[in-house]
């Protein structure tokens, strides 16, 4: 006899059984409205393991009392694609919907996902895509267009106690006090299929009713984070970081810097994310900031993990409670459209250097101030192409170190003026 894993024997028949996802099976969700209109779609659902993609799918099939067929991305081929569909058109459930359900889709190449495209188009089948991967970057257009994707959210703290009560309520109470039952649900971390997973092992040890705390955690011990170095959770995560610095907030600085971390990030690219960000959201309100950081990846290099973190760590409070400007990010983004719409413009003669008896008697440095030989240091002379009207690229504000800049700018802008009127 073979044992069924506990998370496929609590798998539910129908959305009474199914926890979280409100928002998709609730009377106003999509799966809902959708089941009602008695069409079934070819849906992708995204979201995190354990969220009840595959179970979902199951429940959308028997709605429609479709012929439910699940095709593996790891020995599935095109050729059995072909089949599958040769089946869906001659077999005697021709006139009973095919739903064709494709755990983790993203891992087809284009070729292969490619290939349900006429059969998704004709309607010979529906297709039910199921990814933990950002189907914008791992679908193809032709594909996705074809598609309704649906988001699916981790499983919240009440899901995952429903599910634990369901548990026992379908087979035996377990000995777990209030401390233990948190652990399990912290633990899991809004996986549905770990808790179950968690729920079959506690189950099978002996002497379960001594069961403590200290004993799940030696059981257990720590779950490995949920993140992906070179996928969503990567970008989504850096993300979160600098908005929170951008926002001045240090703490939920600290803590996705820890998330990060905690995931198996490379230090040394967080780092090169906070020198970034002291450029590009705090510029010159805070010269500073651009040395901390840049000290914080030095300390780094030199020390390692775990002793360096700390330096990022200091880095990262600091960034957050800096001053913040994007006026040097806006004015180099608009000086550099300025400078590509006017790349044939040269400089002004007057300023250029004349080397050569030809370039002197074709007016190069012709009537060039010194700065330094004027009472101010100041001669107010045009420096941009001929022609083109002075710009106003760099901004200051009034925060932090910017306000002084900004008194420099008005200060210079007053002379260049009094020059100005006293040359007319």
């Amino acid at each position: 006899m073979i044992d069924i894993p506990l998370a496929a024997d609590l798998r539910p028949c129908t959305f009474k059984d199914f926890f979280g996802q409100e928002h998709l099976v609730g009377n106003s969700g999509f799966i809902t409205k959708s089941i009602s209109a008695k069409t079934p779609l070819s849906i992708i659902l995204w979201g995190p393991p354990g969220c009840g993609k595959t179970t979902l799918a199951h429940i959308y099939a028997r709605a429609f009392s479709a012929h439910f067929v699940s095709f593996s991305t790891v020995f599935g081929s095109v050729s059995d694609l072909r089949k599958i569909v040769k089946e869906a058109e001659a077999s005697p459930l021709f006139n009973t919907k095919t739903i064709l359900f494709v755990d983790e889709i993203h891992r087809f190449n284009k070729a292969q996902q490619d290939a349900f495209l006429p059969y998704v188009e004709r309607g010979t089948i529906t297709l039910i895509g199921a990814t933990t991967e950002n189907p914008s970057f791992s679908l193809n257009n032709a594909l996705l267009s074809r598609v309704r994707v649906l988001t699916l959210n981790p499983l919240t703290d009440d899901d995952l106690y429903k599910i634990l009560d369901n548990y026992e309520k379908k087979h035996s109470k377990l000995p777990l006090d209030d401390d233990t039952r948190r652990y399990l649900i912290t633990m899991a971390q809004g996986d549905g299929r770990y808790l179950l997973n968690m729920i079959e092992n506690i189950r099978n040890i002996d002497n379960i009713e001594d069961m403590k705390l200290s004993d799940l955690e030696l059981l257990f011990q720590k779950r490995a984070a949920l993140y992906d170095r070179s996928g969503d959770g990567h970008y989504n995560l850096i993300s979160a970081l600098q908005k929170s610095i951008r926002g001045s907030d240090p703490d939920a600085s600290l803590y996705w810097f820890a998330r990060m971390l905690e995931g198996g990030e490379d230090p040394i690219y967080i780092s090169r994310r906070l020198i970034r960000i002291a450029s590009e959201d705090i510029g010159l309100a805070d010269p500073e900031a651009l040395k901390i950081a840049l000290s914080a990846r030095d300390a780094y290099t030199i020390m390692g993990s775990p002793e360096g973190d700390l330096p990022l760590a200091e880095a990262v409070v600091y960034l957050a409670l800096a001053p913040k400007s994007n006026a040097i990010y806006t004015a180099y983004a608009d000086a550099r459209r300025l400078a590509a719409d006017s790349t044939h413009m040269p400089p002004p003669s007057t300023i250029l250097n004349a080397p050569t008896k030809l370039m002197k008697n074709l007016g190069y440095g012709k009537g060039y101030i010194y700065d330094h030989d004027t009472a101010d240091n100041f001669s107010g002379q045009n420096y941009f192409p001929n022609g083109m009207p002075r710009a106003n690229l760099y901004n200051p504000i009034e925060r932090g170190f910017e306000r002084e800049m900004r008194k420099r700018i008005d200060y210079f802008s007053g002379l260049r003026k009094s020059i100005a009127s006293s040359q007319e």
